[in-house]
């Protein structure tokens, strides 16, 4: 699948996702100040689980996030919760998109949805960064957001009850367990199984990492970078955003070093860093540690298995939904496919894990 040609651009509105156009610039006109029909809209072709849209005026362009249409399951689609983090980050100085207006009614155009600045930029579909001349200069770009958002003391934002922070990495690994272990009809995978296992055995002591706002889906495809400068411009994508542990966020940001560079997921894994210019994996780290005041990130082999594991437990309930017969478009069955290999591979880590 070339990620970036189907994930870059848009598309005219599907008709599931369409919705009353008129009724929405009624609402702009109300709530975002300087704002000026007439309105179009089109639909980003992005993978989003919450549909998302390009409004597009002569004076300025902007972009609506909201809740897909139907039955959702509880807590599911939280554009709320996207809506919050994002207003506080950016009055904090953190690159987020500036917001305009949450509306909870979803009389307006059907569900519930929020409306923001469009950032100018362009977004990086591939870990190593094609058609990229000052690669480590975006890489540190990256770097230095992810530290400042873990610098943040989420009272001091105002974000102190936006989740429950403690024992954040204890109550995920307790939680995709479950998760995989219930869904019988996915099947068992015998390296999920040992991973399981394996995750409750090496537990570490996580209890004085601080609590901070994490992001939850650190990617470089979840950012805009300036067009012209190695300059994170917006942080996109905050759906999985909560209270929790800094240090298996970041983790999960650097698997972009311990994921293959072809598949459903894809990372640098086999590619040869010093010819194209990108930090090793050690020097990365470093650099975070540097900005984030850290002698080093604690318990980092056993953060980087858990995220895989995290991420080998999703696509193992994507395989479920396949078998029960309500995910059956040709990308969750391609996307099942990669269960195997991923837990394998977070296996393999797990055996060369130093605790």
């Amino acid at each position: 699948m070339d990620r970036t040609d189907a994930n870059t651009g848009t598309r005219p509105v599907s008709d599931r996702l369409a919705f009353d156009e008129t009724a929405l610039e009624r609402w702009l006109q109300r709530h975002v100040d300087g704002f000026e029909g007439p309105l179009t809209v089109e639909q980003f072709k992005g993978g989003q689980s919450n549909p998302t849209y390009k409004l597009t005026t002569p004076r300025a362009a902007y972009v609506l996030r909201r809740k897909p249409p139907g039955r959702l399951l509880p807590g599911a689609h939280a554009v709320e919760r996207e809506y919050r983090v994002m207003t506080a980050l950016a009055k904090a100085g953190f690159p987020a998109p500036r917001t305009h207006g949450l509306e909870e009614d979803a009389s307006v155009i059907g569900t519930p949805f929020f409306v923001m600045d469009m950032v100018p930029g362009r977004i990086v579909w591939e870990a190593h960064f094609p058609d990229t001349d000052d690669r480590a200069a975006h890489f540190d770009a990256m770097n230095a957001a992810i530290a400042q958002l873990h610098g943040f003391d989420p009272a001091a934002i105002g974000l102190a009850d936006y989740g429950k922070g403690e024992e954040f990495v204890a109550r995920q690994v307790a939680r995709w367990s479950d998760q995989y272990r219930n869904d019988l009809e996915a099947g068992r995978v015998e390296a999920m199984d040992r991973l399981v296992d394996w995750l409750r055995d090496n537990a570490p002591d996580r209890s004085r990492e601080p609590v901070r706002v994490i992001h939850g889906d650190f990617r470089c495809d979840n950012m805009i970078f300036d067009a012209e400068k190695p300059e994170v411009r917006a942080v996109l994508d905050w759906e999985l955003s909560t209270l929790g542990d800094p240090g298996a966020d970041f983790a999960y940001h650097l698997l972009m070093y311990r994921m293959p560079s072809a598949g459903s997921f894809t990372g640098l894994l086999g590619r040869d860093l010093a010819e194209l210019g990108i930090p090793s994996e050690a020097d990365y780290v470093a650099a975070y540690c540097e900005r984030t005041g850290r002698d080093g990130v604690a318990d980092l082999d056993y953060l980087i298995v858990y995220n895989m594991f995290r991420l080998a437990a999703i696509v193992h309930g994507i395989k479920g939904r396949v078998a029960r017969g309500n995910a059956s478009s040709a990308h969750a069955v391609e996307t099942a496919k990669a269960l195997e290999p991923l837990a394998e591979l977070a296996w393999a880590n797990a055996r060369a894990a130093r605790l």
